[in-house]
């Protein structure tokens, strides 16, 4: 498959409108075109053992759940290991593709798939995603009130507008008297303009609606997950539950205050990876993720709500099975998708 033809199929998939917008997903190296690609490489991390374990295996394209390049590059030398990961993709005619927070928020992602370490239980995101082609690029609608004399001149003058659109007319009696009802949308930087023009005219400002335009919300999709487990079980219980999940010989565990190994779970809030921001004030019985600041564990504990933390990439990395799959039926058997082998955490128990 055609590389553009890929990376088409892999927005398709998840799209990476609904990354973070801190984050730095899609397309990251490019070799020259025309690029082929037949064996598709995933990995959570894309180090430098991971990069000669792509190379020996004839990757084409390696796709990284997180992003290698993040911070900007100033140069690509062989002086630190992201650049020569740069150097190593090039040599070798090896794309990088990074979905990241896309993954995260669609609803066969990451974090759908650590749920299912829970047992059975019913999930809602806890940060839903908007649709992030709905309204365009405005973020206001104004409606206006004209009567004849006035109206060509300030439609044209709203015209001139940059940033201006959906500019409709319709008919309306306003007081008995004839006039036209004007809607239109607009940024907000846009919105100041309008407004300006409209308190030069106070008998049109006085009778102006302005709206704020929401985007709707998307099903299922959206950062992290609040769980309802279908019957309450232990906390014991849920840590050996998602030992077996993550295939792991330990886990970290803080109990909350007033709370025992013992006591039910019901509600568990949970993100992959590093869910500090995304679990913080969350009413739940338990949090389960990657990694989280000390203090923040201790605002868990002391709101009584327990914490699993399993290491930040060992809440993903289990994820990669499931893709390939998924992959594999998506791009319809066009291309051999195999999984690192080389890829593991950093952190070990020692």
């Amino acid at each position: 498959m055609n590389l553009r033809e890929l990376v088409s199929a892999l927005n398709d998939f998840a799209s990476p409108a609904l990354a973070e917008s801190w984050d730095n997903v899609g397309l990251l190296v490019e070799p020259s075109p025309p690029h082929t690609v037949n064996t598709l490489f995933l990995t959570n991390d894309l180090t430098e053992e991971v990069m000669e374990e792509a190379v020996q295996k004839k990757a084409d394209l390696v796709l990284s759940y997180h992003p290698p390049i993040f911070a900007p590059l100033k140069r690509v030398t062989w002086k630190t290991w992201k650049e020569r990961l740069v150097v190593r993709a090039l040599e070798n005619r090896i794309g990088i593709y990074s979905p990241h927070t896309a993954y995260d928020a669609i609803p066969h992602g990451v974090n759908n798939w650590l749920t299912k370490g829970l047992g059975t239980c019913t999930s809602v995101p806890l940060h839903p995603s908007t649709a992030p082609s709905s309204p365009a690029e405005r973020t206001h609608r104004v409606e206006f009130c004209a009567d004849a004399e006035h109206l060509d001149a300030v439609v044209s003058n709203i015209k001139d507008i940059p940033d201006i659109s959906c500019l409709t007319t319709l008919p309306a009696r306003v007081e008995g008297e004839e006039q036209t009802r004007v809607s239109l949308n607009c940024s907000q930087k846009a919105l100041l303009e309008v407004v300006a023009l409209l308190s030069q005219n106070s008998h049109l400002y006085h009778k102006t609606e302005i709206l704020l335009l929401q985007k709707p919300l998307l099903a299922h999709t959206g950062m992290g997950r609040l769980c309802t487990l279908s019957e309450p079980v232990s906390l014991s219980d849920i840590v050996e539950r998602i030992k077996g999940h993550l295939q792991l010989p330990h886990v970290r565990v803080a109990v909350g205050a007033g709370r025992t190994l013992e006591s039910p779970v019901k509600k568990v809030a949970l993100c992959a990876g590093s869910g500090s921001s995304v679990l913080k004030g969350t009413e739940a019985d338990l949090y389960l993720t990657g990694e989280m600041s000390h203090h923040d564990v201790l605002d868990a504990v002391a709101n009584g709500i327990s914490v699993i933390l399993c290491e930040h990439s060992n809440t993903e990395r289990g994820f990669l099975s499931e893709l390939r799959d998924a992959l594999t039926i998506h791009l319809q058997n066009k291309i051999n998708v195999i999984v690192s082998e080389k890829d593991r955490d950093p952190l070990q128990v020692a």
